[in-house]
């Protein structure tokens, strides 16, 4: 086969290998801890903005107007009266200035900003950014930014030709942001704390709080599919966050959605190992799938003690072309589909069509995601 072909089975191959772990971390009951899983509400982040100049660039900076506008009203500060319009200058830039402020910071600690071009700059390499006041939503100031700018990048050239390397109209200031002003963060009002899941699902919440409930008796009921609350035990009246510490490391098992979800742009195919696939054929140009189930009956011996059970049983087969054909006698999973696929030489583009049949056709036991 051609290139295109070897790409396809190697891509294929990484999807089986994927799915295959994704059974078999799903199969050995992977436990993870509860700060991986739930976060503490009322211990929240803000988004910080506001509005700079940089200055020192080497005639890399804005040439419209507002770069120059802002240097006039920040020069009347400091009681010097420039008109915008003779002003001429290439070595400054308008940008804007980002951070997050993170809960139960005190004023004097420092953050990193994320420094913007917000004009027709060309480069902020080499730049300064001048004291720039950051604001909330409310409108009030929680930080101030100053500092040098360190890019990841570089760019230089002259006037036959220019090399560049990553953005270089977006750089960060290292701890440039002294915070002003904290924002407050009651994480215990009354005395009882809610932990808000990151993936809301009653499984899982009723897995956190049993967990809780065992090693710090019944303080924890589940409100919805998104939140548990948690009652703070009288020997950490005095003490609650290092209850919070405690509860951060109980681990559980998590549940999710069986979920497959398809990039058609990028032709990205992910699958969770819950995903089942129920009796289908599929035919998709020259490739043919069947999935067909036959179930067994297995009978114990004569003098044991087990009970009669009906074993599930799958063929899953795949054919393209003269006839060549896969037999696999397993379970009917993505794992199985994709192998079969990928016996034939089939592409990830062949996979994404072929889902989206077996869904509609309802033989695809999951949620199908297409973005």
């Amino acid at each position: 086969m051609g290139g295109n072909a070897g790409a396809g089975r190697f891509l294929l191959g990484i999807l089986s290998c994927l799915a295959m772990l994704l059974s078999a971390g799903s199969a050995s009951a992977l436990e993870v801890r509860v700060k991986d899983v739930a976060v503490l509400e009322g211990a929240r982040p803000n988004q910080l903005v506001g509005m700079g100049l940089v200055v020192g660039l080497q005639g890399t900076g804005d040439k419209g107007d507002m770069a120059m506008r802002m240097m006039s009203n920040m020069s009347s500060r400091f009681g010097l009266t420039i008109d915008p319009k003779l002003v001429k200058s290439k070595n400054v830039a308008l940008v804007s200035v980002t951070c997050e402020l993170p809960p139960f910071v005190v004023p004097g600690q420092t953050l990193d900003v994320l420094v913007s071009a917000a004009g027709d700059a060309k480069s902020l390499q080499g730049g300064v950014l001048l004291q720039t006041p950051l604001k909330a939503a409310n409108g009030k100031v929680y930080a101030v930014a100053q500092g040098s700018l360190s890019l990841g990048g570089f760019s230089a050239g002259g006037q036959g030709a220019q090399v560049s390397k990553n953005v270089t109209t977006v750089g960060r200031v290292p701890g440039g942001a002294i915070v002003e002003q904290g924002t407050e963060s009651s994480f215990v009002p009354g005395g009882r704390m809610s932990l808000l899941l990151r993936q809301p699902d009653f499984t899982t919440a009723t897995r956190v709080a049993k967990a809780i409930n065992k090693h710090h008796g019944q303080v924890a009921r589940v409100v919805d599919a998104g939140r548990v609350e948690v009652a703070v035990p009288a020997s950490y009246g005095d003490s609650p966050a290092s209850f919070v510490a405690a509860l951060e490391g109980l681990t559980l098992v998590p549940d999710s959605v069986a979920r497959v979800v398809v990039n058609e742009r990028t032709g990205t195919v992910v699958m969770g190992g819950n995903v089942r696939i129920g009796s289908a054929a599929v035919a998709h140009g020259n490739l043919t799938v069947r999935v067909s189930e036959n179930p067994q009956v297995s009978q114990p011996n004569p003098l044991g003690q087990g009970q009669t059970a009906v074993v599930p049983r799958t063929d899953l087969q795949a054919q393209e072309g003269q006839g060549q054909v896969v037999a696999l006698p397993e379970s009917s999973t993505v794992t199985d589909l994709v192998r079969a696929l990928n016996a034939v030489g089939a592409t990830p583009r062949d996979l994404i069509p072929i889902l989206q049949a077996l869904d509609q056709a309802g033989a695809l036991h999951g949620q199908l995601i297409i973005q």
